[in-house]
């Protein structure tokens, strides 16, 4: 049907320097399709006597019989124009100003639309010496802020008030033919913002779509770009990619244009690896069913999967050198945190997450005494569960482990009394003797 629908819209039509005006008899998207706040977003500068339109992705979802997750607003009227018209909006970003307007909690985004960047390093534009714009605030027509936008799917603006569609760059004709295509010449947009390497490969598992040729064929002679994009900023578009419910592509596709370098170190090393590709891979499709299912996909479970067999190998390296389980664990973990670091800033939230489901993974083997019982009550151990099955399913553990988990959480209180494993025995620690003149207290902790 929505093949359909694009074939009508573009039947009749070729790209050109006019843009393609489409009215709501031929697309047939209404403007209920649009979500209230940005309604009244596009209203209210309308009324003010400014151009709004919705814009990008949400244009693009609908068409593709998508919901969107937010709405984008672009305008003729300044930052400070938009603040100054909305009592619950605030201005944000330094590299391009932008305004968020609050309708309880939707948030859109409104920005003004974006002129040719005029480069050097004046007050209106800058670039780094390999072309990458670090400012931005350079505003200019409708027309200039399509073509200034990175995919032709990317570019189209939907009129509420008309509920027509403007689509200057053939973004159309585009969907139509399932085709990614960047606006301009690649290479040099990639230049500017190599990030587009990244979200081209996300945006193309995403609404499995198709990179063509030219857009592709700079990109991995170009990889090496993304060594001076900040890794806070890498870490949020690897966090969109993989949470997009195209991650099991996305991961193949970063792969095959060599875009995984300095991203996870070792990822590629890791996919070679027989275990190391079964376990990645199926962590992966795991995490895609619950995105497409709309149910809850934790980052630091996902990271945890990532960089799980740097992990192990570490973890194997130091009990070889005669440490105890736990000690070569805690060695392992801080090893790999502190080198992924430097390439990728995985915020604290996502870490500590990391760190607990790597560390009841020692503990899941340990199936005698007492320890299970606590294990059933920690916070972590569901995720850490989830974790060991993965572990169970790649062939690198036994399934037993994971079916006796799975009977154990279900059992009641002598089956599971019963199911233990014979054990070493509580080993009965030896009081130190006091040191002469020093007292203990053991309830403040001070001597």
């Amino acid at each position: 049907m929505i093949r359909k629908l694009l074939l009508r819209l573009v039947d009749g039509f070729s790209r050109s320097s006019a843009p393609l005006v489409v009215a709501r008899s031929r697309h047939g998207v209404s403007r209920h399709a649009i979500s209230a706040c940005a309604r009244r977003v596009t209203a209210a500068l309308q009324a003010e006597g400014f151009d709004a339109y919705v814009v990008g992705g949400a244009v693009r979802d609908i068409l593709l019989g998508r919901e969107p997750k937010d709405f984008d607003v672009a305008t003729n009227a300044t930052p400070e124009r938009v603040r100054a018209l909305f009592r619950r909006s605030r201005i944000i970003g330094r590299r391009f100003r932008l305004v968020h307007v609050l309708c309880g909690r939707e948030v859109v985004e409104v920005s003004t639309f974006r002129g040719k960047h005029a480069g050097g390093d004046g007050e209106r534009g800058a670039t780094d010496e390999h072309g990458r714009i670090l400012r931005d605030n350079v505003f200019g027509t409708r027309e200039e802020d399509a073509v200034r936008r990175d995919f032709t799917v990317n570019a189209l603006f939907y009129d509420p008030s008309t509920e027509e569609i403007i689509d200057h760059c053939g973004g159309l004709a585009d969907l139509k033919a399932r085709k990614l295509r960047m606006i301009g010449d690649p290479q040099a947009r990639y230049r500017e913002d190599p990030v587009r390497m990244l979200r081209a490969v996300r945006l193309a598992a995403k609404l499995d779509l198709e990179i063509e040729p030219r857009t592709r064929a700079p990109v991995p002679a170009l990889a090496n770009l993304l060594e001076s994009v900040p890794p806070s900023r890498l870490f949020e578009e690897m966090l969109k990619l993989l949470l997009s419910g195209g991650s099991f592509q996305s991961v193949q596709q970063l792969r095959a244009l060599g875009l995984h370098h300095g991203l996870l170190p070792m990822l590629d090393v890791i996919l070679e690896q027989p275990l190391g590709q079964r376990f990645v891979m199926l962590a992966l499709q795991r995490t895609d069913e619950r995105v497409r299912d709309d149910k809850p996909s934790s980052p630091g479970f996902l990271f945890a999967a990532l960089l799980w067999h740097e992990v192990l190998s570490a973890w194997r390296t130091g009990e070889a050198a005669g440490k105890s389980t736990m000690l070569a664990m805690f060695e392992a973990i801080d090893q790999v945190i502190e080198e992924q670091s430097e390439n990728l800033a995985i915020p604290r939230r996502f870490s500590s997450d990391m760190r607990e489901i790597w560390i009841l993974q020692a503990r899941l083997l340990n199936r005698s005494g007492r320890r299970p019982f606590a294990l059933l009550g920690n916070p972590r151990f569901r995720a850490a569960y989830d974790f060991l099955l993965l572990r169970c399913e790649s062939g690198e553990l036994d399934m037993e482990i994971g079916q006796w988990w799975q009977r154990f959480q279900h059992a009641g209180e002598e089956e599971r009394k019963s199911m233990l494993l014979p054990g070493t025995g509580r080993r009965r620690r030896r009081r130190k003797k006091p040191t002469s003149g020093l007292r203990h207290d053991s309830a403040s902790g001070e001597t």
